[in-house]
């Protein structure tokens, strides 16, 4: 399992009325650190041909994070079957390895001609193996 991590620093933006981190954001880095792994596996032929698209998305949050925390993302594939990709997102405070968030969802890939679904190709599952 090929396993792809980046680091944030909360900023204010990221905050609530609370001054914790807002939800909303989660599921944005959720998002973006999917796309980003993506990116960094995928030719520029393949992500021409694919896109994905989520179909269910899972998050538990376990702690909070505050102002100027730095968060490691850390993402990885669950599973793939058929068209369907499980992917898990791990947010932990950097310095504690603390779970802050965990993110389970399922991407369907896409045939960017046809707009269907496509069964994904083994030449694809092994970029994240």
């Amino acid at each position: 399992m090929q396993i792809f991590e980046k680091l944030i620093t909360v900023t204010k933006d990221d905050l609530d009325e609370l001054n914790h981190v807002n939800n909303v954001r989660y599921v944005k880095w959720v998002n973006d650190v999917a796309k980003e792994h993506w990116l960094q596996n995928a030719s520029e032929d393949i992500c021409k041909e694919y896109f994905w698209v989520l179909l269910k998305h899972n998050i538990e949050y376990k702690n909070s994070a505050l102002l100027n925390d730095i968060i490691k993302i850390k993402t990885y594939i669950l599973k793939t079957e058929g068209a369907k990709s499980t992917r898990v997102v791990e947010m932990c405070h950097d310095k504690t390895d603390k779970l802050i968030a965990k993110s389970e969802t399922i991407w369907c890939l896409m045939n960017s001609k046809t707009l269907h679904p496509t069964r994904i190709p083994e030449d694809i599952s092994q970029l994240f193996s």
